[in-house]
């Protein structure tokens, strides 16, 4: 990761700030273990932030063909869509958005490999790793650092358990 500056988180999400977003997020289990990205720019003292692979939704696309062209481009991974499970409000003083969660599926064979986001030069992405992440371990992270859809998950099971979560 390049050094950065104090302006350099915010010059990083300047692209997503002051504006109403939908986004789109595929939840991937394999073997009791969830892949998840980790993002940068969100969090102070350059810590990640684990969400599940996804993005914008564009004009002109149907949300599950959203869903579809985003994992790929984040984990190379092909997703079938499965059904509908989360739906969250995220919201911060600069960042506004939607999202939807779906569950996902590809071929067991198919191992993920870190992406990029198009809309960002190589040396400005927020993506910096992909992992597979057991509740048991997201628990033990810092909840900053974990995706609120995912904070609570005691079982695998539970990713399936669907969600509505509004910022109050």
């Amino acid at each position: 990761m390049p050094n950065s500056t104090t302006n350099f988180p915010d010059d990083l999400l300047r692209a997503y700030s002051g504006q109403v977003r939908v986004r789109v997020g595929g939840l991937l289990l394999r073997d009791g273990a969830m892949l998840l990205a980790a993002h940068r720019g969100l969090l102070p003292k350059g810590a990640p932030f684990w969400s599940p692979p996804g993005g914008g939704w564009q004009f002109g696309e149907s949300i599950r063909g959203a869903l579809v062209r985003e994992f790929a481009e984040e984990t190379g991974l092909t997703a079938q869509v499965g059904r509908f499970l989360h739906l969250h409000e995220f919201s911060t003083s600069k960042l506004q958005a939607l999202e939807l969660f779906f569950e996902v599926q590809v071929p067991d064979a198919h191992s993920p490999k870190l992406g990029h986001d198009p809309e960002h030069a190589p040396d400005q992405q927020l993506l910096t790793e992909l992992a597979w992440f057991t509740p048991r371990q997201l628990l033990q992270l810092p909840p900053a650092q974990v995706h609120p859809i995912l904070r609570m998950v005691l079982s695998p099971d539970d990713v399936f358990v669907p969600q509505t979560r509004f910022v109050d």
